[in-house]
């Protein structure tokens, strides 16, 4: 199985519990601090991931590292922990952001634009949106490219709208050369 799909059972394994024990608001935050103390903290991956060092060391290190966190968190990495499965902590920790998000109807959409939008513009954008998705929540993170002329693009999840010169210039040529 890819790793990809086992961070993904994972996250879904922990999302199920959280959801029956009434707990995706309680661990969400506490995952993302598990995942920070990962992505900072070089000497604990490398400890986790070194072949010599038993799993009861392992595991015991994230009962120190994480002391006072849920018992889902703390176990959760203590079976990627007994599985070797170590290096996945941060994909479960996506995954998991990821159906939390979903459940919630929350999505970041990422705005490429000429110049930097202001925050009125910035709600106007989330509002339709949002409506448009069907969305409670839709974040915004404007990105400033010169190269799109004008316009704006946005990127939420695995969805394109592309409202810039660039790209209707763009469409206008592949329609130009298609119809010769």
């Amino acid at each position: 199985m890819s790793k990809a799909n086992v961070s993904k059972r994972y996250a879904e394994a922990l999302f199920q519990l959280a959801q029956e024990k009434n707990k995706l608001d309680f661990l969400e935050p506490e995952l993302l601090i598990v995942k920070e103390v990962f992505y900072n903290n070089k000497e604990l991956n490398a400890f986790l991931k070194h072949p010599k060092v038993n799993s009861d060391k392992k595991k015991q290190l994230i009962d120190e590292a994480f002391k006072g966190f849920s018992s889902e968190v703390i176990n959760t990495l203590k079976v990627l922990v007994d599985r070797n499965n170590e290096e996945a902590i941060s994909s479960v920790v996506d995954h998991f952001i990821a159906l939390v998000h979903d459940a919630k109807r929350i999505a970041e959409a990422k705005v490429y634009s000429i110049r930097e939008l202001s925050d009125d513009e910035k709600k106007q954008l989330s509002d339709v949106f949002s409506k448009k998705l069907n969305l409670k929540t839709l974040t915004i993170d404007n990105h400033v490219d010169p190269t799109i002329l004008g316009g704006i693009k946005l990127k939420i999840g695995n969805t394109i709208f592309d409202g810039t010169i660039k790209g209707k210039l763009e469409r206008l040529e592949r329609n130009i050369v298609s119809a010769n």
